[in-house]
């Protein structure tokens, strides 16, 4: 869980979104469905490595956040 909450909070201030929107961008385009299943891998790269991978996985899946 703190894992999680240390990527959004970093996806937020990359993006220059409250905690609250991140969270809600990050459910809407599966960012964290693919934290959560890939745990595993991703939380032994950077938290910006982390940002950048949810990133491309909210993109891929309707999300129009900059990249």
């Amino acid at each position: 869980m703190e894992y999680l909450i240390c990527v959004i909070g970093a996806f937020a201030q990359k993006f220059a979104l409250s905690n609250a929107k991140a969270y809600q961008y990050l459910r809407e385009f599966k960012g964290l469905d693919f934290l959560v299943k890939h745990y595993e891998a991703e939380h032994t790269l950077s938290i910006d490595d982390a940002v950048e991978d949810i990133a491309v996985i909210c993109h891929r899946h309707g999300g129009a956040l900059a990249l």
